[in-house]
């Protein structure tokens, strides 16, 4: 009687594979950036339908926080572009390190004034620096030239590349927000022929 061959359990060298699951693993770490903190953080409405932003030729009002409004604008060369004109408009110069930090921040919602103590922040600081929006009233309204000047400065480099495209506003209002202060952005828009623009609300499952 034959004896029997005994059965050797299979192995597999899995030494390669963590190799690549490391690799894989240092690439995304190294590779991915923290999410930047909102200057002002906001809880939009909820709709069943959004509208896709645009990633370029956009400038964003949002308003929270009892009234405050924060501007923000896509585009580095356009932001600097728009702080010229409102260091001229305002009498404030900005060194050229200034406007480079300037290009790359977030929403902004301080007075002009103090903007160049806000580049000077760290982007931590910043967000906890307690800003209390750009001033909107009829004696010192800020925000319609921050408007104004977004829109020159986007024309003069769409024009240069031979675009004709217009500047697209949004309105990113907290759901809390009063009634009036969003009438109040609205208005600022309106009395430049702004009769367009996004409102930004968050996505909601529809019911059946």
């Amino acid at each position: 009687m034959a004896g029997k061959s005994s059965k050797k359990a299979a192995s597999i060298d899995m030494t390669a594979m963590c190799d690549v699951a490391f690799l894989l693993l240092t690439f995304f770490i190294l590779t991915a950036t923290a999410k930047i903190p909102e200057a002002l953080p906001v809880d939009t409405p909820s709709s069943t339908v959004q509208t896709k932003l645009p990633e370029s030729n956009l400038a964003t009002l949002t308003i929270g926080g009892k009234g405050k409004v924060f501007f923000d604008l896509k585009g580095r060369e356009v932001r600097i572009r728009t702080l010229e004109l409102m260091s001229q408009k305002y009498g404030v110069e900005f060194t050229d390190e200034e406007k480079a930090k300037f290009s790359l921040m977030e929403g902004i919602g301080v007075p002009i004034g103090n903007l160049k103590q806000l580049i000077g922040m760290k982007t931590a600081e910043r967000s906890k620096a307690g800003q209390p929006g750009i001033p909107k009233d009829s004696l010192d309204n800020q925000l319609s030239d921050w408007v104004k000047n977004a829109r020159i400065a986007n024309n003069e480099a769409n024009n240069a590349n031979g675009s004709k495209e217009e500047l697209h506003i949004a309105i990113k209002g907290d759901a809390k927000e009063e009634y009036p202060s969003i009438r109040k952005v609205m208005d600022i828009l309106q009395d430049q022929g702004i009769n367009s623009f996004s409102l930004v609300t968050g996505l909601r499952g529809k019911n059946f």
